[in-house]
């Protein structure tokens, strides 16, 4: 469902009562940070390389509104609100002719990774996008913003362009701000789940993972003074901490053994007395430090995408992104591990449970898990691997019951998806060494 835009007071989360029906202006979309200093930025990529690369090796596919119903809409729906246009991509191309059997993938593809809600490593699609500063990714709006726990921002944010099994062959591109549609941040508006976020240049480490010590935190009295400090590290973006725990205290120091020096059932109960006494509790965890060097901006290193918006329903596009998992009936699909592709025309779709009235739907077998934020290009070159961004997947559906997935819907790109764009696509990132 579209609303209109509220006006003023959006960066600090006021609604006006006045709104009109208008494109998203600079002051209109919301941006939050991800990773606003050059520290906080060195700390995420140093959580990603670290430890063998092992926070990359397993995150799994993020699972938040994925297989959800959807339906095709034949009254109503997408419309455009002007003009149809393009944005040039970096290497701007005249519309692909004739019929491919072969497609080569796109260099911008890649996966962004962070943390869920369930504070462990997850991914998503997403793509590359020109930019002024060739520092910009799109991908679904759940992607970015954690729907699920109504946190502002997934953690530890990062692109990597054509990441496979723990390879980041044109480095780590940490998320610097996050740009999303005023109805999506504030509704969670299905019919806007896009975002654009600025990420700084790409870096890649010059040594292996290495540990930076023991983490320990005061003593704290009482166990939820340790769960606060506990919840307030994990949000921190300026930290490379893992592996933390709340850990008891035990008077002297040390942790007594399991079974105090007697077996159940051989020997009495231990008195009072005996009992090892807890003193507290800490936060404990271990510390990440990594050499990194920079490798330059996102979209010299593999391009972007241009922008379509207003298109007519019934464009032809390509699907780009990395599916993984099962079809509802229990078939595995994809592995999530290599990039594939679908081909389709567009239709008018909705989705109720996403409140989304006004989607535009493919015909495709990704399954949801992984595929989620895989781009929509319009106009792709197949010698040039470019196109315009037309969309993103933000779920998909069986929509005849046969227990495949047959659909994916996206958000229509409209003048206000262009409004979004704009806004992020003027903003400089730079380096972060």
């Amino acid at each position: 469902m579209k609303r209109t835009l509220a006006l003023g007071g959006i960066a600090a989360g006021l609604l006006a009562s006045a709104a009109i029906a208008a494109p998203a202006h600079a002051d209109s979309v919301p941006a939050v940070n991800l990773a606003n200093t050059n520290l906080a930025a060195q700390q995420v990529a140093a959580f990603w390389y670290g430890q063998a690369k092992a926070n990359l090796v397993n995150a799994t596919p993020y699972t938040v509104e994925t297989t959800v119903p959807t339906k095709h809409v034949s009254t109503g729906g997408a419309s455009a609100d002007t003009k149809a246009g393009v944005v040039g991509s970096s290497g701007d191309q005249k519309a692909a002719t004739g019929s491919l059997k072969n497609v080569n993938l796109p260099k911008t593809t890649g996966k962004v990774f962070f943390i869920g809600a369930d504070h462990k490593p997850h991914w998503c699609s997403a793509t590359s996008v020109q930019s002024q500063y060739k520092n910009l990714v799109a991908t679904a709006g759940h992607c970015v913003y954690d729907t699920k726990s109504n946190a502002t921002t997934l953690d530890k944010w990062v692109f990597i362009p054509g990441y496979y099994e723990g390879k980041t062959p044109w480095g780590i591109y940490v998320g610097k701000t996050a740009y999303t549609h005023y109805d999506y941040s504030v509704y969670e508006d299905g019919d806007r789940d896009y975002a654009f976020v600025t990420v700084y240049n790409g870096v890649l480490p010059t040594e292996g993972g290495t540990s930076g010590g023991k983490y320990e935190s005061e003593t704290y009295k009482f166990k939820w003074q340790a769960d606060r400090a506990l919840k307030k590290l994990q949000a921190d973006k300026t930290t490379a901490l893992s592996k933390l725990a709340v850990v008891p205290v035990y008077e002297g120091g040390n942790k007594p053994a399991g079974n105090f020096g007697w077996r159940k059932g051989n020997h009495p109960t231990p008195s009072p007395s005996q009992t090892p006494k807890i003193i507290g509790y800490k936060v404990v965890g271990v510390k990440l430090s990594i050499g990194l060097k920079d490798v330059g901006s996102l979209g010299s290193n593999v391009g972007g995408q241009g922008l379509a918006y207003n298109q007519k329903i019934g464009t032809a596009v390509f699907e780009f992104g990395y599916p993984s998992g099962s079809h509802p009936d229990g078939n595995y699909a994809f592995s999530g591990k290599t990039q594939k592709w679908a081909y389709g025309k567009t239709f008018k779709a909705a989705a109720p449970s996403l409140k989304a009235e006004e989607l535009v739907g493919i015909k495709s077998s990704f399954t949801g898990e992984g595929s989620i934020g895989s781009s929509w290009l319009y106009r792709y070159s197949n010698a040039k691997r470019l196109g315009y961004l037309n969309g993103v997947t933000i779920a998909v559906s069986d929509t005849d019951g046969n227990g495949r997935i047959d659909t994916n819907v996206s958000p229509y790109f409209d003048g206000e998806t262009l409004g979004v764009y704009k806004a992020a696509a003027a903003n400089w990132s730079g380096k972060i060494v």
